[in-house]
């Protein structure tokens, strides 16, 4: 079992990570640029901050803020471009709670007569990959209206078997859909925030699923791809359980947890680091999951795109290729908390 899995995990980082190097290369500079959403103690972000408000920790020492912008309103002509990305996983949601899933999307897009605040994008993931129905709009019934006409379960193919295998099929089907999406997003100006509505695909993280140094090394890889990949498109991920309640209790909703302090070394790497709410609390996004209330939670995640603070500075030179750094946002107010990057991969250079 053990080397089965191993030539599955190298199989899957060499289809990902090949010409990484020169498609996602490092432009020299050591500028770090932060999306900051600051909440109280019950999730609402909070606008009206200053720059002295604010404090920068990279491996625990205080950094100079170089520029700083407070991004706030729902008018979408004003403030830097942001648009928001919907996706709808048919691959890892149980196909019988899809349609409420699909449900839900409709309710958040008819709130206010569906005007939408920021631009949004409806994307679909299946066996086949992601498929996007439309350009971004600030129309939500024209959303709505797509949606009747294409339900999303009518886009899932060939559901994968169940057992260890099928969720090996999930995981790598996912992944390369991150990889997809990141490609087709990250080079458009301006912020993305993806709302990824899905419980998670699945961890293979275990005692039983031994990894050669040379798997972990590819691992290691796709994790640092993923990471710089979404830290130089500006693309943070929000991770929305569509499974509500039935879900409070599942492993999925706080094993994550283990797996968001990044990694610093190639021995380190596991299945579980490439979590979708490990990737979207490193991202600086949401996971959000034990609630029936899905819309809610999308309108809560969408939010952020009207209400966060721009923070840049130096980041320190690295002493070797993929060196990672912890990040730490401090507000100095009491009870506020900063959603932000939690690490990034430096390498060595001016």
């Amino acid at each position: 079992m053990a080397n089965r899995w191993a030539v599955w995990v190298f199989l899957l980082s060499f289809s990902t990570f090949n010409g990484f190097s020169q498609a996602h290369a490092d432009n020299g500079g050591r500028t770090i640029t932060l999306d900051v959403v600051v909440t109280d103690k019950s999730g609402k972000a909070i606008s009206g901050l200053q720059q002295q408000d604010f404090t920068i920790h990279e491996d625990k020492k205080p950094q100079n803020i170089t520029a700083f912008e407070a991004v706030q309103g729902v008018d979408p002509k004003s403030g830097p471009p942001v648009e928001i990305i919907l996706l709808m996983d048919d691959v890892n949601t149980k196909i019988l709670r899809v349609a409420y899933e699909q449900e839900q999307v409709k309710k958040f897009l008819q709130r206010d007569g569906g005007h939408l605040s920021r631009p949004v994008m409806l994307a679909f993931l299946s066996d086949k990959g992601i498929t996007t129905d439309n350009e971004p709009i600030l129309d939500g019934n024209a959303l709505v209206a797509d949606l009747d006409r294409n339900p999303p379960s009518l886009r899932t193919v060939n559901r994968r078997t169940q057992g260890v295998y099928g969720a090996g099929d999930q995981l790598q089907i996912s992944i390369n859909a991150l990889d997809q999406l990141i490609t087709a997003e990250a080079a458009k100006p301006g912020r993305k925030l993806v709302i990824w509505i899905s419980p998670g695909w699945p961890y293979l993280t275990g005692p039983r699923i031994e990894l050669s140094s040379k798997d972990q090394l590819n691992l290691f890889n796709e994790i640092v791809k993923i990471s710089e990949s979404l830290r130089k498109g500006d693309m943070t991920i929000y991770s929305v359980d569509p499974l509500g309640t039935s879900d409070a209790v599942g492993v999925q909703t706080t094993y994550y947890e283990n797996f968001t302090k990044g990694v610093k070394k190639p021995s380190q790497a596991q299945f579980g680091d490439l979590a979708l709410q490990a990737i979207a609390v490193q991202s600086g996004g949401r996971v959000l999951s034990g609630g029936n209330d899905i819309a809610g939670e999308i309108a809560t995640s969408a939010a952020d795109a009207s209400n966060y603070y721009v923070l840049k500075f130096e980041g320190a030179p690295a002493d070797g290729p993929n060196e990672y750094h912890t990040l730490d946002v401090k507000i100095g107010k009491p009870g506020l908390k900063a959603l932000t990057l939690t690490g990034y991969y430096a390498r060595p250079g001016p």
